[in-house]
């Protein structure tokens, strides 16, 4: 029997692949909570550096092979990317990664577990070819080492050049930090922290954020103490920070909204920040997550964004925080690169559009309409709110602060304008 985490990891990672769900979104099932905790965070490790590093884990296997890996069967073709990222990336014994591969093969494809076995012997003895040289072979280091489909890289390549292309793909390689910020209704949350271990330091862009430079936060983060939320993330819902009526109109999982509420919170502002969301399960989700930090400032309601369910110019403020590719996000949720299509870029930015519209007749005149994604691509990011400001009167898009300039372009992976309604 291969070990607990090993056989969860190869469900999930069937499971992802089959989809519809993201990564997070299966991690977050009963069967993980279970785990003990060495055992899960195994499981994460696993996931997350096979999925991340899958291009050079494939590029690792192809020459072992007697035929592509596609015609593998998916059962198969999941154990050896497991089985191969333990040899090639993580400190697991080559032997026992061979025999627990062998293990989860004779689980769910007993017929391959010669196959199996004889592969990933030969790999932990010749271990993985060498890497293509990204200046002279962009594309095939890009498709290989830097683990990109296709598609993406020769997007990435046409658009930013060789070496830009290159450089994006080893940053999206790298796991980022553990980014965070303190519940302000908690006096005794950085002496939990402290307590626990992490050693955190300020982070660089966003006031109030933290990185945790030692263990780990998910069990604060679980207690209602910190929230686990990037640096851009953060920047982002502090642009639609102030006083008034807020909306954010896709709020969910719900963090940019205990942001603004904060906000609102700590400066002794008279305002409420109203939190759509239109999915019924992420909405329990959210409404657990505000009891748990005590924002009395918030009110939740189930409502699509593109038919919002709100008078006419009645908010100060908006946050579209608009569902998109994720792009930006490939290094927090590598499970991305595998499932977005180029046919996805356009399917986004037209529904992105679509909120847009729904969602300006709500905000009063003088009042900020704030856009944002966590996209990479300018399809979903300046070309969209180039056509609304185009095509719709009314609005004018404000320089973004000093300290958010970053968020300008979305070549950090988080785009946002200031949108302002002048009449």
């Amino acid at each position: 029997m291969p070990s607990p985490a090993r056989a969860l990891a190869l469900r999930v990672l069937r499971d992802v692949e089959r989809g519809p769900g993201t990564l997070a979104d299966r991690l977050a099932h009963g069967d993980v909570a279970t785990l003990e905790p060495r055992e899960r965070a195994f499981l994460h490790e696993l996931l997350l550096g096979t999925l991340r590093r899958r291009g050079a884990i494939d590029h690792a296997l192809a020459p072992l092979l007697d035929r592509p890996l596609a015609q593998v069967g998916a059962e198969v073709r999941a154990v050896l990317r497991l089985g191969a990222h333990q040899i090639l990336h993580l400190r697991v014994p080559a032997r026992a990664a061979v025999h627990e591969a062998v293990a989860m093969a004779r689980a769910v494809a007993p017929r391959a577990t010669g196959f199996v076995n004889a592969v990933l012997r030969r790999l932990a003895r010749e271990g993985a070819p060498d890497e293509p040289d990204p200046a002279r072979e962009p594309l095939a280091w890009l498709t290989s080492a830097g683990s990109l489909p296709d598609w993406l890289a020769r997007r990435w390549l046409s658009r930013l050049g060789a070496e830009a292309a290159v450089a994006r793909a080893r940053a999206a390689l790298e796991e980022p930090p553990a980014v965070f910020r303190l519940n302000p209704r908690r006096p005794d949350a950085l002496a939990r922290v402290l307590a626990a271990g992490l050693e955190p330091r300020p982070a660089p862009r966003a006031p109030g954020a933290w990185i945790a430079t030692a263990g780990h936060p998910a069990s604060l983060h679980a207690e209602g103490l910190l929230y686990l939320q990037d640096e851009a993330a953060q920047q982002v819902a502090a642009l639609a920070c102030g006083p008034g009526l807020t909306l954010d109109a896709c709020a969910a999982p719900g963090g940019k909204t205990l942001l603004i509420a904060d906000k609102l919170a700590e400066l002794r502002q008279a305002g409420l920040v109203v939190a759509a969301e239109a999915s019924a399960r992420r909405l329990a989700t959210m409404v657990r997550l505000v009891h748990r930090w005590g924002a009395h400032e918030v009110r939740i309601v189930h409502a699509d964004g593109e038919r919002p369910p709100f008078g006419a110019s009645r908010f100060e403020r908006m946050l579209l925080d608009a569902p998109c590719s994720g792009l930006g996000t490939l290094a927090r949720h590598p499970d991305l690169r595998w499932r977005v299509t180029e046919a996805d870029l356009a399917a986004h930015a037209a529904r992105q559009r679509r909120l847009l519209d729904a969602l300006a007749p709500l905000t009063r005149p003088g009042g900020q309409l704030v856009y944002a994604t966590c996209s990479s691509e300018a399809e979903e990011n300046r070309d969209v709110v180039r056509g609304f400001l185009a095509d719709r009167g009314g609005f004018v898009e404000e320089p973004l602060p000093r300290d958010a300039s970053n968020l300008a372009t979305g070549d950090e992976g988080f785009f946002a304008a200031i949108l302002r309604r002048v009449h």
